[in-house]
């Protein structure tokens, strides 16, 4: 071993856990079998275990997986699906903050937002509940006036459910059939209006009576 110049050189000697180099034609080759190593990944599955990554599956499907016997094709087409629930889905598709958005727009008429708003997503979800908001009011209203009548003149009362009755053919009739006419009048004159859109409009145009109708009570 020599050393200088703050190198250190190992010659030909025995050092303590060292390999001495074999030198010389004589030296013996070794050679390895092929080995059983396998690379990961595996380039095919092999097991159970797969190399292809896939995202884990819901451990309920159901709604991933169509019905069974359900496809696209056994949907009703044409006329025919005016009579199925998916047909009127897309007009009940709002939120909380859209029908309050557009109620306060009903009541502010004169700005014309309501009719941009609703133009392209008209929906039947606000008139619907407020129509049947106005029935049970109305109706309540007609009950309650009654009852006054007949405790001042000390006759016995009743209640008579046909009052409902009476305020849902008003309110569901004059939302249905009163845009429904206008629709054709535009129709007839090429007049650029959706049937929807209309009914949009005239059912939260009522939403003004139920405060109205509110007061009345208080005021009684």
């Amino acid at each position: 071993m020599m050393s200088g110049g703050g190198y250190t050189s190992i010659d030909n000697q025995k050092v303590p856990g060292s390999v001495p180099a074999v030198s010389g034609a004589d030296h013996v080759t070794v050679k390895f079998a092929d080995s059983s190593l396998q690379t990961f990944p595996p380039s095919e599955a092999q097991g159970k275990i797969s190399a292809v990554f896939r995202p884990p599956s819901d451990a309920d499907d159901t709604f991933s997986k169509p019905a069974r016997g359900s496809s696209d094709e056994s949907q009703p087409t044409g006329w025919m699906h005016k009579f199925t629930v998916g047909a009127y889905k897309p007009y009940f598709d709002v939120d909380t903050s859209d029908v309050l958005e557009r109620i306060r727009d009903s009541l502010f008429s004169f700005k014309g937002s309501f009719t941009e708003k609703t133009a392209d997503n008209p929906d039947l979800y606000g008139p619907f509940w407020i129509c049947t908001t106005l029935i049970f009011v109305a109706a309540s209203i007609g009950t309650f006036v009654t009852y006054l009548a007949h405790k001042l003149q000390n006759k016995d009362w009743n209640y008579d459910i046909n009052l409902v009755t009476w305020s849902a053919g008003l309110f569901y009739g004059y939302v249905t059939f009163v845009p429904l006419g206008l629709y054709i009048i535009l129709k007839y004159f090429s007049a650029p209006s959706g049937l929807v859109q209309l009914w949009c409009l005239y059912g939260y145009s009522l939403f003004i009576f139920i405060p109205a109708l509110v007061s009345i009570i208080w005021l009684v």
